[in-house]
């Protein structure tokens, strides 16, 4: 990576959600994209402290720390979002209305929100994917569009601000998209 494209985040400050059962590659590959080129980005959770993500959703992975709680932000400080997998812990994350208070602020004030696998279940409990594009983990594809939504079988879609792709495999290109989107959303 170049040094200009290093920083072209300079100054960004970016939010990714954490809860336990995160799925840890879909919250640690984003945050080190997003960190790589520039970003500030902080550990949100329904509460500060230590909380265990997990990897294909049953084995124990590492142990990450909240930084801030939700109660102790607010979404207009972030110039980005993002929601990670895990079965377990995308739907911890939608349980907690703060949370998907969080989610809905971003999405209606057009800060870019990425989503990954299960993650989009946040979108549809924050009642932001009618008549959006979406992909997500092929089992989400009902709830998208009993939500509104169209799912579509893609490695990653950008719909305005909501980047979403469907599994650990399309990291890559999902954290391409999402350093891009808010990359074009500071400029």
């Amino acid at each position: 990576m170049s040094e200009s494209e290093s920083q072209r985040l300079d100054g960004a400050r970016v939010a990714i959600l954490v809860a336990e059962g995160t799925e840890s590659v879909e919250f640690t590959e984003p945050k080190t994209a997003l960190a790589d080129a520039g970003a500030d980005v902080d550990v949100i959770g329904s509460e500060t402290g230590n909380v265990q993500t997990v990897e294909n959703d049953l084995q124990e992975a590492e142990t990450v720390e909240v930084e801030q709680a939700i109660d102790d932000v607010s979404a207009d400080e972030y110039d980005g979002l993002v929601v990670p997998g895990g079965t377990v812990g995308a739907d911890t994350l939608r349980f907690d209305d703060e949370i998907v208070s969080f989610v809905t602020e971003h999405v209606e004030s057009g800060t870019p929100v990425g989503a990954i696998c299960h993650g989009p279940w946040v979108l549809v409990e924050a009642d932001v994917v009618d008549s959006r594009t979406l992909t997500s983990y092929p089992s989400l594809q009902t709830d998208i569009r009993n939500a509104g939504g169209e799912w579509v079988d893609e490695e990653v879609v950008t719909d305005e601000n909501l980047i979403t792709s469907r599994k650990p495999d399309d990291l890559d290109a999902f954290c391409e998209a999402v350093v891009e989107a808010v990359a074009e959303d500071v400029a």
